[in-house]
């Protein structure tokens, strides 16, 4: 793939340049570019809410927080009155997957910065699972371009667990260490090899390796309740973060072997309640806690917010709002080692702060990035170009053939009337799935769905390569009624085609029609298209505004409603359901897979 220039990112001048002004501007020696006066600082640092405070602002940073910044003002200074509302640091989000948001990076931001989130740490191994390296440098680079602070974690398991799935491309220690060569990589991406590094893989090691040696993050997965040997093991490996706690004692175990946990509130994970009673129940330090979204579809960013929302639910739970906010700000610049950049208002730290009326509620009225504002009253207020993805990226659904409803068939042992099957068990709200087991009758040979005990079929096509290879299998929890099947070109981690249907007609015309369009989401009900959400690229992004693509993700899950499912953000649970990295029970390219052991199963019992 042909790789773009690297865009001339909006960036203020460095700390090293600055300095000098900022003392100045410090002194009242030269005058600030902007002074907003009369606020109450939230001051991260100390944890305290200090009344009447001024900031004084120059070449992008902060110069002077304190009473009184008239000594600051010129001629051409910009003078804010804040009117006694909280200053607040532009909120941080710890680790986040773009394209879960169905969006590009361009459009992610846009749609987040009036929800005041004015940092992100992305993790782009969606893209890199499809495109490999170049895809992870085509997102690295559309992140320079953004008015706030886009970082990006280089992906580490590509594909996540050798052997038990094929992914479009494979990333090599190599690759790892070209990466950490580029400018706005600050880390190594979620290490979901979990057992892969207690074991001592080298690849693995190897990876972590060159990030250490850059001097640079390791971000961490550990999706096992065993908090034994392999937890142990796994920490001794080098991750120094982790998001797939559910309990409290899983945050606890993070912390104290000096892990940061991380608790996550997306579309569809809601772990931040049980955890964060380590710190409002056990007492345990909060300064190791950081809280972050990992999954948020468009439609959660244009109606519910981002890292605001995340905020006020900690909040919810008894969290101190100070505390909260610190968890989503300074906790997380620290961990980056970037706290001299972001993360907190302070001299020197870059002028990404918010002006919130309500704090607890955390109603953010304007969103300053880089010394400039960005969004008032939740509108935004600058432009921000569209990026410009190569038709490389946009032709990636090869399923080689025309698939039929036959190619669903599940044929039964010889002579069988009915079969024991394992069956995939989603659980509401949570990334794990339960591995169950269901009794299923025979018709004319082929294994028949149960739709009154809500055991619908699920069916992984293979889109990379054009071998029009389908794996089938069972799951449960959708509760669909209908005749109807659902197709997405989403699939964590490899990103094949993954469908779940009650009618094996509805499924061969989902399948191909993302064959036509180049990948997305569409369901299908008693022959017709009722619902189509584009996502052409990569199959993984659609190239229209948010709130676009946010009313036809609405539309979707609608559909999905009347179908007779109810659970939760259901298209988020159906995107994780070939996800052989999180227990118990998963589908790959290579079959059925048992997430506690690792290996693959038979579908018969």
């Amino acid at each position: 793939m042909a790789r773009k220039p690297t865009p001339k990112r909006s960036n203020p001048r460095s700390w090293t340049e600055v300095a000098p002004l900022l003392v100045d501007v410090a002194m009242g020696r030269k005058p600030a570019d902007l002074v907003v006066r009369n606020g109450r600082w939230v001051n991260v640092y100390s944890g305290e809410i200090i009344a009447a405070t001024d900031l004084a602002i120059v070449a992008g940073r902060f110069a002077f927080c304190g009473p009184d910044a008239s000594h600051a003002i010129g001629k051409g200074t910009k003078v804010v009155d804040a009117a006694g509302r909280y200053l607040v640091p532009g909120l941080c989000d710890a680790h986040m997957h773009v394209e879960s948001g169905m969006v590009t990076v361009t459009e992610f931001c846009r749609a987040v910065i009036p929800h005041g989130t004015t940092s992100m740490f992305i993790d782009p191994h969606e893209i890199a699972n499809v495109l490999g390296l170049g895809g992870v440098r085509l997102m690295h680079d559309e992140a320079m371009a953004m008015p706030i602070n886009v970082h990006v974690q280089m992906p580490s398991c590509v594909p996540s667990a050798p052997g038990l799935e094929n992914a479009g491309a494979a990333l090599t220690v190599a690759d790892v260490a070209e990466a950490m060569t580029w400018s706005n990589i600050v880390g190594l991406g979620e290490v979901m090899n979990f057992p892969g590094v207690a074991a001592n893989d080298p690849i693995m090691a190897g990876e972590i390796a060159a990030t250490v040696k850059a001097g640079k993050t390791i971000g961490g997965h550990y999706a096992s309740p065993d908090l034994g040997l392999p937890f142990h093991g796994y920490v001794a490996g080098g991750p120094e973060d982790d998001h797939e706690g559910t309990r409290a004692e899983d945050a606890v175990a993070r912390v104290r072997q000096g892990m940061k946990a991380m608790l996550r509130l997306g579309s569809a994970w809601y772990d931040v309640a049980a955890q964060i009673k380590a710190v409002t129940e056990d007492g345990i330090d909060p300064r190791n806690f950081i809280l972050c979204t990992d999954d948020s579809h468009s439609g959660t960013l244009i109606n519910d917010g981002h890292m605001d929302r995340v905020v006020r639910h900690a909040i919810a739970q008894g969290l101190n709002p100070v505390t909260a906010i610190q968890m989503a700000t300074i906790n997380t610049a620290q961990h980056f080692r970037l706290d001299r950049e972001i993360g907190s208002i302070a001299p020197g730290r870059l002028a990404d702060f918010l002006i919130v009326s309500d704090l607890p509620a955390l109603v953010v009225d304007e969103v300053y990035g880089r010394g400039v504002r960005l969004a008032r009253h939740g509108k935004l207020d600058v432009g921000i170009e569209p990026y410009d993805y190569p038709r490389s990226a946009r032709n990636t659904v090869k399923l080689g053939r025309k698939l039929k409803a036959a190619d669903f068939d599940i044929e039964a042992p010889k002579g069988a009337n009915e079969v024991r099957v394992r069956v995939i068990g989603v659980i509401e709200n949570q990334a794990p799935t339960r591995a169950l087991e269901a009794d299923l009758p025979v018709e004319d040979g082929l294994v028949a769905m149960d739709r009154r005990n809500d055991v619908c079929q699920i069916a992984l096509v293979e889109r990379h390569r054009g071998t029009g290879q389908v794996v089938n299998g069972f799951v449960s929890g959708f509760g669909y009624m209908e005749d109807c099947a659902m197709a997405s070109t989403v699939a964590h981690d490899s990103h094949h085609m993954i469908l779940v249907g009650t009618n094996k007609q509805d499924m061969a015309l989902a399948a191909n029609r993302l064959g036509q369009i180049g990948g997305g989401v569409v369901l299908f009900s008693k022959g017709k298209e009722v619902a189509l959400v584009e996502m052409p690229i990569a199959g993984l992004m659609s190239d229209e505004r948010a709130e676009i693509v946010a009313a036809k993700a609405e539309k979707l899950a609608e559909a999905m409603r009347k179908m007779g499912c109810s659970l939760n953000n259901a298209y988020m649970q159906h995107s994780l359901l070939a996800l052989v990295v999180i227990p118990e029970l998963r589908i790959s390219d290579v079959g059925i897979i048992d997430v506690t052991k690792f290996e693959k199963v038979d579908l018969f019992v």
